[in-house]
């Protein structure tokens, strides 16, 4: 059976693609890894159309699902004021999103964590997500209900996905859970949407 890049320890063997890449006029380097979502030579274009459309609600973002680290990384290198950190489940995914980091010069907290376990009590001002799609319509859907419950008052969850495979599915979700949800950005099939925890 194959292993899914949400496996928490995945057996494939270990290959490795180096990039530098440019959002925003910034250039990270990276390491991507096979195992783990996106393995290649370029951050994915939906990963990378909410790096470039975020903008930050207060001063703490979690990044769900972060993989080898593209979104957290750089929302700390364009606001190195936000205080990030990334989870996941895969610890393959974890180990590159540290030293992708690290490589970068880039102070971030990246926990083991399936959803919110690692952080039962925290709340954060922004919550990203390139969410898992394949990992199934009931996580998903979790993902959004209690990302509402770990925002502050007015936090944003940010999440980005392909509108005809599962994206409008999310949107629905975060309009039943937020009472509201804006496309952020619109892009060759890619939507970015935006929830707001209103008071």
């Amino acid at each position: 059976m194959d292993q899914h890049y949400y496996t928490e320890n995945p057996e494939s063997e270990i290959k490795e693609k180096s990039f530098a890449e440019n959002i925003c006029g910034v250039q990270l380097n990276f390491t991507s890894v096979s195992g783990v979502f996106s393995f290649g030579t370029k951050i994915d274009r939906a990963s990378s159309n909410l790096i470039k459309n975020f903008s930050p609600s207060g001063s703490t973002v979690l990044d769900i699902g972060c993989g080898y680290g593209a979104i957290g990384n750089y929302i700390k290198a364009l606001f190195p004021k936000q205080s990030v950190t990334m989870i996941d489940v895969n610890n393959r995914a974890l180990s590159y999103a540290r030293s992708n980091a690290k490589i970068n010069k880039l102070i971030v907290d990246v926990l083991n964590s399936n959803l919110f376990e690692a952080v039962p009590s925290k709340v954060f001002d922004d919550i990203v997500s390139n969410p898992p799609i394949a990992a199934g319509k009931e996580l998903n859907m979790r993902l959004i209900e209690e990302s509402y419950e770990h925002l502050t008052d007015n936090g944003s969850l940010w999440l980005v996905a392909f509108h005809n495979k599962g994206g409008s599915t999310l949107k629905d979700k975060m309009q039943s859970v937020f009472g509201n949800v804006t496309d952020i950005d619109k892009s060759g099939g890619i939507r970015v949407y935006k929830g707001i925890k209103k008071t």
